[in-house]
């Protein structure tokens, strides 16, 4: 593949969303598999100290919100528009972003939930990041050709921005 290569945003979106989506059907499974489980009579507490159908009712509780973490994101990128940066545009919401950092390219989607989703599409990977996450942050309002110091490990480095699309 060309390095220059345009990707298919609506496919990536798509692909974002399904994955996503089989997140949200992975936690609701967990939940309900752990709900039974905590309601089960095996699971009846046996004296004060024994603590399994509790700890069973806090795990089904913690995946059920995930579950409804997930589905809100699969409901934001559903209403986020799959459109083309100009070239003289900042970074914001949406913006597909390649950035090189010693020879070396990274691509970011700017989502607005699930930072740290990763796919692969079209032979890259492409990372989900928020506005609210450190590179996020630094990268909303920037454009192409931009400079960004970052710091990696403790140690700072330069990156460049060399697509928004």
């Amino acid at each position: 593949m060309l390095p220059d290569a345009r990707m298919n945003k609506p496919e990536l979106l798509e692909q974002i969303i399904a994955v996503l989506t089989a997140e949200v059907d992975l936690f609701m499974q967990a939940a309900l598999a752990t709900h039974a489980e905590a309601t089960d009579e095996e699971n009846k507490a046996e004296d004060k100290y024994d603590t399994r159908g509790l700890e069973a009712s806090y795990l089904a509780h913690g995946q059920s919100k995930a579950a409804e973490e997930a589905a809100q994101a699969v409901a934001h990128f559903r209403s986020l528009t799959a459109r083309d940066f100009a070239p003289n545009e900042p970074i914001s919401l949406g913006a597909l972003v390649t950035v090189e950092s010693a020879g070396k390219s990274a691509h970011y989607l700017i989502g607005p939930k699930a930072g740290g989703t990763e796919v692969e599409h079209q032979g890259r990977a492409v990372m989900v990041i928020t506005p609210q996450s450190p590179l996020g942050h630094q990268l909303v309002g920037k454009f192409e050709g931009d400079v960004l110091k970052l710091s990696v490990g403790g140690q700072q480095t330069e990156s460049r921005v060399t697509r928004v699309a």
